[in-house]
């Protein structure tokens, strides 16, 4: 059913809506689990690229100026989402949404991300992707950028001030981290590369001897490229990404070693190829497009280092690799050069990261699963990265609470090769301004005029949408690059998916039937957050 049959009735729209959640979340518990994978339940392994479109790659875009052949084998070998999307267009609520299967906007964070010093996002309390898995008997661990707040300790006992942290004292130990929402071990850095502090963070401490940086002068004579404050001795942010490759691998074998009997969940979230666009030397000029097309094939190298390690462990017919990335392109890429030379990091499409325009979400996905998923396949299922943790309970024959994974819903059965319809499921997008769109079927609706964000495609400076508006609404089926919108002539449309959205955002939770709410907030942040929802969604 699509939106045109809706009654536009609340109670009608909303019992549509449910059940056409439940008709693609409810699906049995371990039916299709039990068809595509034995006794054995398979390793996962999560990785999130940052800032990079669909055209970012050949899988995508045969026409892409950078090499990407380590993901070309990932497609070959497993199958690729053309139509997956990241729940935000920004980091921090794309994160929170992956580990946790719930839209970040249902928090205190309404728009924009948090800083390195930023205290946590996560309740300790909530169940997230890798202490559901736990229960399971899996070892989980991560290495890469968590950029989803930890709890530093101050000289002072008040609120570590700004990006620079200057009064952070980071000789004690960090709580709220990625160990107590799931991860028995943590290697990375506290958000992403351009934050202070400059370090690596083991567990719940800040590793080397550091220093503050106080002005720009120094900053540029130590090579960081970034907010000033702490540094660790002899930081490179060149370094950065091959080092989280070298410590993945390096815990993959001992994890072999020591516990191989034990299925293993990773997730490795780069800090690449988002700014500071920082390649090692070896991949300076490359791709001989731009340094952010060399960053990205530096990615790709050691993405094929990881891939090959599995190999030589022999465990990759039993391991789940997702590949994706957390938003579209940053213009920090200059775009309009890389244009210039016929690359095109979004492709057609509108956009590009921080955007409600397809460019700003519509995200490569890559699933690798010899023993669970047929090679060489491809999906158009409409798909969110909120949908890991409900993939994750139903791989594991587990059943979600209530206050879990309340906006995620499972693509297992499409990884088993089964036809799933997802016209009924609304998918929710949100800019860096805060600004909402939602999907459904063919349909979609954004609620703002320029797509929800300052930044702007260059592609897309002399090709405005036709009949913009602060609502648009877009054929999806017949017009993907969001060139035309037709609110005016579908009225009744944009008005049904309003009142989905607005029954979603109310209902704390978009998939499954029990009850939910939004985190609480105080009056003066709800009122902002109704300003930014405007007139056709009433909190």
């Amino acid at each position: 059913m699509s939106p045109t049959n809706f009654n536009q009735k609340k109670s009608n729209a909303k019992t549509l809506m449910i059940s056409g959640l439940l008709s693609i979340s409810a699906v049995t518990t371990g039916v299709y689990s039990a068809e595509i994978y034995a006794a054995e339940q398979p390793n996962i392994i999560y990785i999130l690229a940052d800032d990079m479109g669909q055209g970012d790659t050949t899988v995508y875009n045969p026409a892409s100026k950078i090499a990407t052949p380590s993901l070309d084998r990932l497609a070959k070998e497993g199958m690729t989402f053309s139509n997956m999307h990241s729940n935000s267009s920004v980091c921090t609520p794309t994160r929170y949404g992956v580990i946790t299967g719930r839209y970040a906007w249902r928090t205190e964070l309404k728009n924009g991300v948090l800083g390195g010093y930023s205290r946590h996002l996560i309740d300790p309390n909530r169940e997230t992707v890798p202490s559901l898995l736990k229960k399971q008997g899996y070892d989980t661990a991560m290495f890469g950028k968590w950029h989803l707040g930890m709890d530093m300790a101050s000289t002072d006992g008040k609120k570590i001030k700004g990006h620079e942290g200057k009064n952070a004292d980071l000789s004690q130990a960090i709580k709220n981290g990625p160990n107590v929402n799931g991860f028995d071990y943590y290697f990375g850095i506290a958000a992403s590369l351009n934050h202070s502090p400059h370090a690596f963070i083991e567990n719940d401490r800040v590793l080397g001897e550091l220093h503050f940086i106080a002005n720009k002068k120094e900053k540029k004579k130590l090579g960081i490229d970034g907010k000033m404050g702490w540094a660790a001795k002899g930081w490179r942010q060149d370094n950065v990404q091959n080092t989280f490759i070298d410590k993945t691998i390096e815990w993959l074998e001992q994890h072999q070693k020591t516990a191989s009997d034990k299925p293993f969940f990773v997730y490795l979230p780069l800090n690449s190829p988002h700014s500071p666009i920082a390649p090692s030397e070896k991949f300076i000029g490359k791709s001989g497009l731009s340094p952010h097309g060399d960053f990205t094939m530096e990615m790709d190298y050691e993405i094929g280092r990881l891939l090959n390690k599995l190999d030589e462990l022999k465990i990759a017919d039993n391991t789940l690799v997702i590949f994706t990335s957390d938003n579209g392109t940053s213009p920090k890429a200059k775009l309009e050069p890389m244009q210039a030379q016929g690359h095109y990091s979004h492709m057609g499409y509108r956009g590009l990261k921080g955007s409600i325009y397809e460019g700003g979400h519509r995200v490569p996905f890559i699933v690798r699963w010899p023993d669970g998923v047929k090679a060489g396949t491809k999906t158009d299922y409409h798909g969110s990265l909120v949908d890991l943790m409900a993939t994750a309970a139903e791989l594991t024959n587990t059943k979600l609470a209530d206050n879990a994974g309340e906006d995620s819903v499972s693509f297992l059965p499409v990884l088993a090769g089964k036809k799933v319809d997802d016209s009924l499921r609304g998918v929710v997008y949100h800019s860096d301004a805060g600004a909402y769109s939602i999907r459904q079927g063919k349909w979609k609706l954004i609620l703002h005029e320029s797509g929800g964000s300052r930044r702007s495609n260059p592609k897309d400076k002399n090709n405005p949408v036709i009949a913009a508006g602060d609502i648009q609404l877009f054929d999806m089926d017949n017009d993907p690059t969001e060139r035309v919108s037709i609110h005016k002539q579908n009225p009744e449309i944009a008005t049904n998916l309003m009142k989905v959205l607005e029954i979603q955002i109310n209902s704390g939770r978009s998939a499954g039937t029990g009850p939910a709410a939004n985190d609480k907030i105080d009056a003066k942040s709800q009122s902002k957050w109704q300003k930014k929802l405007g007139k056709h969604i009433t909190l």
